[in-house]
């Protein structure tokens, strides 16, 4: 079945914040351009930034469900990224040169019982996305909805952090594309792997307060915590909302 790109989001500083796109260059083999750019180590972390590190160095929604409801826009030409929350005022910032008016910013939204945010890293050849291989994000609107409908409430997608939303598809039907070629527009990708997912998802991206069990009703109505799956850029170009997606083999 061929579906349609429905959602582009990137997401510059890891854990910190979505931004909506029209329109995205990917290139092969790497990251989204700007998309978890930056990251935030906490104070017992074992990252220095320098290279990908795993998820439990950073500050994340996993862990502070008030980061959640961050919202996010890039100027990349001046180098500024611009933040919101509803319990915030904005902050625009350049991350690789203003750590501390950032830290201060975020510093209301850490639970006092977890690892204080401690600095602003980036790994320079790739986004530090949550896998140890340069990964794009994909997701399914019609395995949301069904999960909404389990859940009998509708679910953000915003919930789950994917960089591409593809509607015209069956309720699960990415997961089948695993180990198969897929192509948005004219740029092609290979499936890796399903996404399991986190506490993150939980929280609501409106207010930053945990108000859904997504993790109960994904292992109660389908045996597992997997939504989504990750994908490599096998070729470069650029890719739009409204491209069509399909397997190809």
């Amino acid at each position: 079945m061929t579906g349609r790109l429905a959602s582009i989001w990137r997401h510059p500083i890891k854990g910190h914040g979505f931004e909506s796109l029209d329109a995205v260059d990917v290139e092969a083999g790497r990251t989204l351009p700007w998309d978890r750019r930056w990251a935030v180590t906490h104070e017992a972390a074992k990252a220095d930034g320098s290279e990908w590190a795993p998820c439990a160095n950073f500050s994340r929604g996993a862990k502070a469900p008030a980061l959640m409801a961050i919202g996010a826009r890039s100027d990349e030409a001046a180098g500024l990224v611009t933040l919101t929350h509803p319990e915030r005022p904005d902050l625009t910032f350049n991350p690789e040169e203003d750590a501390r008016a950032f830290l201060d910013w975020a510093a209301p939204l850490m639970p006092k019982d977890r690892a204080a945010s401690a600095r602003i890293v980036r790994a320079r050849r790739r986004g530090m996305t949550d896998t140890d291989f340069p990964s794009i994000s994909l997701a399914g609107a019609a395995s949301l909805r069904a999960l909404s409908g389990k859940l009998g409430r509708p679910l953000d997608q915003r919930r789950f952090r994917a960089n591409f939303w593809v509607e015209g598809l069956g309720p699960w039907e990415e997961f089948e594309w695993v180990g198969k070629t897929v192509t948005i527009g004219s740029v092609r990708f290979s499936v890796r792997e399903r996404i399991e997912r986190c506490m993150a998802t939980t929280a609501n991206p409106k207010t930053g307060r945990r108000d859904a069990d997504t993790l109960g009703a994904l292992e109660d109505g389908w045996g597992h915590r997997d939504f989504g799956v990750y994908l490599v850029a096998e070729t470069s170009g650029r890719v739009a909302m409204g491209d069509a997606v399909g397997a190809v083999g």
